[in-house]
């Protein structure tokens, strides 16, 4: 009777018209359905041979139209169940992720391309009704859906650097740029081993010999979908990018090669003529870097010599040497491992080590009861506050902010507002500065000092908060505070009010992956320094290379524009 009953219930599955179990599926998660498939030989079969469940899955993954979510499939082969396995194999990687350089802001946000994984950054720039975005990496599926093809974006337009994604950890936090001299696997990255100054100098030998280019025709085509006419024009790109993949061999570059390049590195360049504020800009940054490797290496030589003195049984060099790493293999590649690592916090930014090409993932919070003001929001200082659609008037710093609960030590509930990105064409707060912190369980009773908006519409105050706001400037990681208030407007905004000065900031929510899609794509920095800028910067580093009015503002503009509470 047990039999028959197990029976009985593959049966009735089985039985299931197609439409009603993709209805099914709808409220399924793909791990429930895999699931699902394993019970018998019989469900496995038809469960993989069944397209709309697997296509319902697609569409609740990929949040999109169903014409998008066909175009993909018809990418994938006409399997269904190769776009949710990519959905699915990349979902760790989706998200914000930060490095802390520049300090003006460095915010990274992976959302799905075509077929693919695009990580673009958010410039620093004024508000307006274009988000300014430049891309960063693309991860792209292979025929069976894994997520394994890796292209590094470069400043020219159509340069990608191919490499290859190594396994991902389901719950990664960071991610790294690193080399490999085989493929990569599950066994621990030797990269890392290396010093600091062989890293950089491998990785940037690999950027300089495996440098691809997207014909002529592709190079300006959109990165992900807009509208349906944009489909065909990103599944003709998409088929290009994997061609070129494939004839370069995933970027692998050979030992013999590699090793001239790295010789060649170590001879020294007569200074390049300065014709151009650029090149000095450049100058100046190259110089900075030199002086960091400098330091760098003095610190290493100083640790090893120290740590050799104090224990003799390990004199030896902590680090793997180059060539070592460079005899595991005929040939090295450029790779993006996702890893989970032990990272301190301090109010929702991590401790970000200034040695690794790495970025870091930002936790956002899902607003629900009594901690409805989670996520991501943005805005401007200053009243009235400014508005995306208005480009008459003259255009105000953008600042970026993740809104996060933390509980202090006497288990009351703060509301803590961490800056991730600053338009400002100097930097005023550096990233990760807790720009309020608000304490939720005590009404404020200051008043809000303006009853209008500048359309003569009345500010309605739904409830307030008392707290305390920024008030000092980059010259410390931990800056002091000053009184405040956090007024959230009847119409869903939020406005944090200092109470001497009366300078006010003013935010709304934001969804940044329809600003993104929305926005006006520009050039990338050079294709290391893209992923992970490691020079310490208080300047406005994108501007320089774009060279955009919209992208930076003059000294006087900002101080008019963001009046800094510490200041006023």
């Amino acid at each position: 009777m047990a039999a028959a009953a197990v029976v009985d219930g593959a049966e009735l599955i089985l039985s299931v018209p197609d439409d009603v179990l993709a209805l099914i599926s709808a409220h399924l998660r793909p791990r429930d359905l895999l699931a699902l498939s394993a019970a018998s030989r019989r469900l496995h079969a038809a469960l993989s041979a069944a397209d709309k469940p697997w296509l319902a899955q697609c569409r609740r993954l990929l949040r999109s139209s169903l014409s998008h979510v066909l175009a993909w499939r018809a990418a994938a082969g006409g399997s269904s169940l190769a776009v949710c396995r990519f959905l699915h194999s990349v979902a760790p990687l989706r998200g914000l992720w930060a490095h802390q350089n520049p300090e003006l802001g460095n915010l990274v946000a992976a959302l799905p391309g075509f077929f693919s994984l695009v990580a673009v950054r958010a410039i620093p720039q004024e508000l307006s009704p274009r988000l300014l975005w430049a891309p960063v990496f693309e991860i792209l599926a292979d025929a069976h859906g894994h997520p394994t093809l890796l292209f590094l974006h470069g400043h020219h337009p159509g340069s990608l650097f191919p490499g290859l994604l190594a396994p991902l950890s389901p719950h990664a936090n960071t991610l790294l740029l690193e080399a490999h001299a085989a493929v990569p696997s599950s066994h621990a990255s030797q990269f890392p081993r290396l010093s600091f100054g062989n890293r950089r100098r491998l990785l940037d030998a690999l950027v300089a010999s495996c440098r691809l280019t997207l014909p002529p025709e592709l190079a300006a085509a959109p990165l992900f979908a807009c509208s349906d006419e944009d489909l065909p024009v990103l599944a003709a790109r998409r088929e290009a990018m994997l061609r070129l993949h494939r004839d370069s061999g995933g970027g692998m570059v050979g030992r013999p090669e590699l090793e001239a390049l790295l010789h060649g590195a170590k001879n020294i360049l007569p200074l390049p003529t300065l014709d151009s504020a650029a090149d000095k800009v450049r100058l100046r940054r190259s110089l900075s870097a030199m002086a960091c490797r400098v330091r760098n290496g003095l610190r290493q030589m100083v640790a090893r010599s120290a740590s050799a003195n104090s224990r003799p049984q390990y004199a030896e060099s902590k680090h793997l040497p180059l060539d070592e790493f460079l005899r595991a293999g005929e040939g090295v590649g450029l790779s993006l491992r996702g890893a989970r690592m032990r990272l301190s916090t301090y109010r929702a930014w991590p401790s970000m080590p200034d040695n690794r090409f790495a970025l870091y993932k930002l936790t956002t919070q899902t607003p629900m009861p009594g901690r409805e003001y989670a996520g991501l929001w943005g805005g401007t200082f200053g009243w009235p506050p400014g508005r995306p659609e208005d480009e008459c008037k003259l255009g105000k710093a953008l600042f970026i902010l993740l809104l996060s609960y933390e509980e202090d030590s006497e288990g009351k509930l703060l509301l803590i507002a961490t800056k991730v990105l600053e338009g400002s064409h100097y930097v005023v707060h550096p990233n990760g500065s807790s720009m309020f912190v608000v304490r939720v369980g005590e009404p404020s009773t200051e008043a809000f000092p303006w009853i209008t908006e500048e359309d003569s519409g009345s500010v309605d105050i739904e409830r307030s908060f008392a707290g305390e706001g920024i008030a000092n400037g980059y010259g410390f990681r931990y800056p002091g505070s000053k009184p405040g208030s956090l007024f959230v407007l009847q119409d869903g905004r939020l406005a944090f009010l200092w109470r001497d000065n009366k300078s006010v900031l003013t935010l709304q929510r934001l969804d940044l992956e329809e600003l993104l899609r929305k926005g006006e794509r520009v050039p990338a920095l050079p294709p290391i320094p893209n992923f992970a800028y490691l020079t310490k910067s208080y300047s406005n580093v994108f501007a320089v290379i774009h060279g955009s009015s919209s992208c930076s503002s003059s000294n006087s503009q900002v101080k008019g524009m963001t009046k800094d509470p510490g200041l006023g």
